[in-house]
């Protein structure tokens, strides 16, 4: 029996829908039964907000949803891809769809944590003992590292112990100023994440 594609299909359809006509049931689901089912969605009354990704240079458009909760704090409720963009048309790379995670995650650390030479536990810092910690070792890592003449004797003024990997969610104005800071800094070892 030769059979195109077209019966075949028409076939199919006719049979599945001969069988939901019949018993209301087909492939062992009852239909009828879950049409009947009503969802309370999570995310029903939510506020939505109009965000992009933080992850890339593409700027995906997001979709957050939140909702008060009754202690008066905002809690997100999910994280998808804005439908009306013109970039992502409502998808999402998987980073972008992982997203909530940033938000939402247990294993998320809110604030710094040193961990100090040889040991095993972390301790927390506050914000102020975590830049001024930085900071003091960016000046010790320049002040050995700078070389100010090459073997040629050309001047160089070049620091070639620190190395910067800007992010690819940097707006243009924050990858102008980061790029100038370490520049400043004799810093010859720049990269951006968006390019590696």
């Amino acid at each position: 029996m030769d059979v195109s594609r077209r019966k075949f299909l028409s076939i199919g359809g006719a049979g599945a829908l001969g069988g939901t006509a019949l018993g209301g049931s087909t492939l062992g689901f009852d239909l009828r039964a879950a049409q009947e089912v009503k969802q309370q969605l999570r995310i029903a009354g939510a506020k939505v907000s109009r965000t992009i990704c933080p992850y890339c240079a593409v700027g995906c458009a997001m979709l957050a949803y939140t909702k008060k909760k009754d202690d008066g704090h905002t809690e997100l409720l999910q994280i998808e891809g804005d439908p009306d963009s013109p970039v992502n048309e409502g998808r999402l790379c998987p980073k972008g769809a992982t997203a909530l995670e940033l938000g939402v995650s247990r294993r998320r650390v809110p604030y710094p944590m040193y961990r100090a030479p040889g040991q095993a536990n972390w301790q927390r810092l506050s914000w102020e003992e975590a830049l001024n910690r930085l900071a003091r070792n960016i000046k010790r890592s320049r002040d050995n590292t700078f070389i100010t003449e090459d073997a040629d004797g050309n001047t160089v003024n070049r620091c070639e112990g620190i190395a910067f990997a800007g992010g690819a969610a940097f707006s243009s104005e924050e990858g102008y100023f980061a790029t100038k800071v370490m520049r400043g800094l004799g810093v010859v070892h720049i990269e951006q994440q968006a390019r590696v």
